[in-house]
């Protein structure tokens, strides 16, 4: 009977999501070259709440109920570098997010493929950063997958398997994704928002009284039983300390901002000013994810012994344990769109870069970017769930260089928009350090390096490289003005002129765009 109303309540919100998506897109026709930039950027048209609410969403995916937790079982207070990084992450996107939609903007771009292939005017470097950017999504595909389906399983008290259970967050999102776009994970991020606030909420009041009696017992439990998941490197010989603390806090905050997901929330705005009060109010969200960290450990009082992967359900069986069927249903839905808003702009992130970046390089699929890139969307998620279910581990394993290879194109994006010396060869020269720099430390088991991230020493040597190859090379001739190469934001331009409805560029590569201030 538990199974029953648990899978019904998450069955029925399943519905309204679905609804959800296709209530974002009625009535909206395609709009620009296929509908492209409609379908991957709603239509540059998100007003501050949408926002918010998407890139909140895009942050706060299962992690948040699953590996938060389980880190704070396992390890405790290192795990508060999710809620540093992030913070200090909306900090410089307050600066970063207006820059890079003023730059694609004014150049009818959708994506930091186009802006790279737009900076060097070359179409085949979009498509080269699109394939590594793809390397480095797949595993966030896959680790949705696998976080949403180990919450359907659980909550259904195991009545649906685990493999059942992935195909059915590969079926929603994908559905979901291919026809409502980021328009509709937007929508759907204010259901998952109200449901994670509301949740979240309730937990952090219902366990400490209930299994402890209250904030001031569990804390002092915590504090004479537990005092080393209190203080770095938290517990056990993780290698997690203070040096590991500040290099991982620092690099991520600065990933963060070109992250492709994050700069698809970016370009979806209507305007800089919306991303200026978003990056505000966002550091407002990471509050919640104290909750989850807090609650892993009161299970290492309630249920301990939890080892392994075990370790990263232990929010949930606590949840299991004590509340009735439909209580662990609406949480699991909690949880379950979590999932599903994160993965859904994954999925549309790779099919946009693919449809736009490289697919549009062959002739025939010019005309028809959208159509490409929701082709795409598919693939990528049947090949996430294929490797779900036969080789779990090779996308475990890729998700280990995700972020920090990820990181190695800061160069060519930031430093390229705002650096008009760099050159190609330097970009590309950095980069191919930077990944085999940060590929060698992860796959040989030395991450961290002597006590720090190992994908910052990687960034430092690809920094380094970059700045020796341009410097030493030739300069590179470009006829270009530095207003059609440079991002720029400039606070005091009128907004007015972006609302000016540009068409779509079809093509990634020089732009033949007037010359709209960069602000607009």
């Amino acid at each position: 009977m538990n199974a029953v109303v648990a899978t019904s309540v998450f069955g029925a919100f399943m519905v309204a999501t679905v609804v959800l998506g296709l209530l974002a897109v009625r009535g909206r026709g395609n709009r620009g070259r296929d509908g492209l930039a409609e379908w991957s950027v709603g239509g540059r048209s998100l007003g501050t709440v949408f926002i918010w609410v998407l890139m909140a969403g895009e942050g706060y995916t299962s992690f948040s109920y699953l590996g938060a937790a389980g880190w704070g079982y396992n390890y405790g207070a290192p795990v508060l570098y999710v809620v540093a990084y992030m913070s200090c992450g909306y900090a410089v996107g307050y600066v970063v997010g207006p820059m890079l939609w003023a730059y694609a903007r004014r150049h009818g771009l959708v994506g930091i493929t186009d802006m790279v292939a737009h900076r060097f005017g070359r179409p085949w470097l979009g498509a080269l950063v699109a394939v590594l950017a793809t390397v480095f999504l797949l595993p966030y595909i896959q680790l949705q997958i696998t976080g949403m389906g180990v919450v359907v399983s659980t909550i259904s008290y195991g009545a649906i398997s685990l493999n059942w259970a992935y195909f059915i967050a590969f079926a929603v999102t994908t559905g979901f994704v291919v026809v409502s776009g980021l328009r509709g994970s937007a929508w759907v991020s204010v259901l998952k928002d109200v449901l994670v606030i509301a949740t979240l909420g309730f937990l952090a009041l219902y366990v400490p009284m209930h299994y402890f009696d209250g904030y001031g017992p569990f804390l002092d439990r915590l504090v004479t039983g537990k005092s080393e998941w209190l203080t770095f490197p938290g517990h056990g010989d993780s290698g997690l300390g203070q040096a590991w603390f500040i290099t991982t806090s620092f690099l991520n905050s600065l990933t963060v901002v070109i992250f492709p997901t994050t700069v698809a929330g970016y370009l979806g705005a209507k305007n800089a000013d919306v991303l200026r009060r978003n990056a505000m109010w966002l550091p407002a969200y990471n509050v919640l994810l104290f909750v989850p960290m807090l609650l892993g450990m009161a299970a290492l009082f309630v249920v301990p012994g939890l080892v392994g992967a075990e370790s990263n359900l232990a929010l949930f069986e606590l949840v299991v344990d004590s509340l009735p069927a439909w209580a662990v249903g609406v949480i699991g839905v909690a949880a379950a769109l979590s999932s599903i808003v994160p993965m859904a702009v994954f999925m549309l992130v790779i099919g946009t870069m693919w449809g736009r970046s490289v697919l549009s390089l062959v002739p025939r699929w010019q005309q028809r970017q959208k159509g490409a890139a929701q082709t795409v969307v598919v693939a990528a998620g049947v090949i996430a769930l294929v490797l779900t279910y036969t080789e779990p581990n090779t996308l475990v394993r890729l998700s280990l260089i995700s972020y920090e290879g990820m990181a190695q194109l800061l160069p060519m994006v930031l430093l390229g928009l705002m650096w008009r010396r760099l050159t190609l060869l330097g970009a590309m020269a950095g980069l191919g350090v930077g990944v085999g720099v940060v590929c060698g430390f992860v796959f040989t088991g030395n991450d961290p390096v002597w006590g720090v991230n190992a994908g910052i020493v990687a960034l430092g040597a690809n920094l380094a490289v970059a700045l020796a190859v341009t410097y030493a090379g030739p300069r590179e001739h470009d006829d270009r003005p530095d207003g059609d190469v440079l991002a720029r934001d400039e606070p005091g331009e009128r907004r007015g002129a972006a609302e000016s409805r540009r068409p779509e560029l079809s093509g990634v590569g020089v732009s033949e765009a007037s010359d709209a201030p960069a602000g607009a």
